[in-house]
């Protein structure tokens, strides 16, 4: 990792951070969630930074995954558990963060297990920590509260333009997991917590997508299909996308253009998650980088 790779991550983190902590100050019963998500990404953009994906706002049961969709009327509910994960890029350099907020103050216990488990799992982190070593000190924190891990839900390395880099960080000791953190990279560190099964499962519907690129594959598609895959990987890379951002643009065509991208075979679709026996989730996420042997967490800035 150089210089500008380091200050582009530290900047990135810096924008999520702000934006996260505007994000959860304005989420009240009855706000709309498309609006929160648009306020959400058109800071991230005044401050300068790109959209690492769309705003995820996910609510009680739903884990992670939601995006709202064009002209989305959901509403937070009353007594909701809002989950809300921002990402940024800076030149393609990734800070993924995210919190909590009840509208229940029964809740109070859940979101304080999930936010020290974060914590206490940073603290263990140094250059040749192993991730499951991560994983156990987020387990025993959550267990030791009377909650569970999400265990099928895990945190990630971050490359450039990639959110999902190739390590897997588990949020329990998984012992078949001998991996290690290593100087010059980047993590997404992301606990969630339930008092429910400890499991998601993929949900009726999807709100968020990506492009697989493939060139032999682009040259068989519609000229609107291949407008739209050029347009958005020219930009995007395989960062994910959500169907709100080019409405405007390619109106009703956009639905024919993605179920042609899926029959070729150049959408990735990312199903919203469901806690499988529909307890509420609890999420904190911070980005660290590791640089010079030395751990920064890049998203708490501000």
């Amino acid at each position: 990792m150089d210089e500008h790779e380091f200050e582009s991550y530290m900047k990135a983190g810096e924008i999520a951070c702000r934006a996260l902590k505007y994000g959860t100050s304005i989420v009240r019963e009855g706000a709309r969630v498309l609006e929160i998500a648009q306020s959400i990404e058109s800071m991230i953009r005044s401050l300068g930074g790109d959209l690492a994906f769309p705003v995820n706002i996910s609510i009680n049961e739903v884990a992670a995954h939601y995006t709202p969709v064009p002209g989305d009327e959901l509403r937070v509910p009353p007594g909701a558990v809002v989950k809300i994960d921002v990402g940024v890029h800076v030149d393609g350099y990734i800070a993924d963060t995210a919190a909590t907020v009840s509208l229940d103050p029964s809740r109070a216990s859940l979101l304080d297990a999930c936010r020290e488990a974060l914590e206490r799992g940073l603290q263990a982190v140094s250059p040749g920590t192993k991730f499951n070593e991560f994983g156990r000190v987020v387990e025993t924190v959550l267990k030791s509260r009377g909650f569970k891990p999400v265990y099928n839900l895990s945190g990630h390395s971050l490359d450039r333009y990639t959110i999902h880099a190739g390590d897997v960080i588990p949020n329990y000791r998984d012992i078949r997991c001998f991996s290690r953190f290593r100087d010059g990279r980047a993590y997404a560190l992301e606990p969630f917590a339930t008092p429910g099964s400890g499991l998601v499962e993929d949900g009726p519907y999807i709100t968020i997508y990506a492009i697989r690129y493939s060139p032999k594959k682009v040259r068989s598609l519609s000229e609107d299909a291949k407008r739209f895959l050029e347009e958005v990987y020219s930009t995007r890379k395989s960062l994910p996308f959500a169907t709100r951002w080019y409405v405007d643009s390619y109106g009703p065509k956009l639905e024919s253009i993605l179920k042609e991208l899926r029959k070729s075979k150049l959408l990735i679709e990312y199903p919203v998650l469901i806690e499988r026996s529909r307890s509420v989730v609890a999420q904190f996420e911070h980005t660290i980088v590791l640089y010079k042997g030395r751990v920064y967490v890049t998203t708490a800035q501000c």
